[in-house]
């Protein structure tokens, strides 16, 4: 079997997080409906992702109203919000992730799944000024 790289993880947290912006099931549900249809990988490193990112969202929601004064997080497309919650995850509590590989990633899932150019620059633009103002943030990474 092939190694799982760090984009297919991500790619696969940033889905299922995605899902759960869309639907009222819970994680648990939307974990098994992606190990039956198979083409999500779900593992233990996504559900760290997915688990973290949904644990934090609140504090997380917070540092992305600050960095974005000019339009409310109920106003961000759900897919952009989704790739938001996820880079700030990566940044904030994964260790081994640095936070220009964070945001470079954000910016490739913009890419590829959004059909507006705008919400690339305004991923990019949010997260940059993130990292301008916080250079040295990452905390230890805690696996609760």
């Amino acid at each position: 079997m092939p190694k799982i790289t760090r984009r297919e993880i991500r790619d696969s947290a940033m889905k299922l997080l995605f899902e759960t912006a869309l639907r009222d099931d819970p994680i648990d549900v939307l974990y098994e409906i992606a190990e039956e249809i198979d083409e999500i990988i779900v593992n233990e490193e996504v559900r760290f992702l997915v688990n973290g990112t949904l644990a934090h969202q609140e504090e997380i929601d917070a540092l992305i109203q600050k960095y974005s004064p000019k339009r409310s997080i109920g106003r961000i497309a759900k897919l952009t919000l989704t790739i938001l919650r996820l880079a700030f995850f990566e940044i904030l509590y994964v260790e081994k992730t640095p936070v220009n590989a964070a945001i470079s990633e954000a910016v490739l899932l913009a890419e590829n799944y959004s059909y507006n150019e705008e919400d690339v620059r305004f991923i990019n633009g949010l997260l940059g000024a993130y990292s301008r103002e916080n250079p040295q943030t990452v905390t230890e990474q805690t696996e609760s």
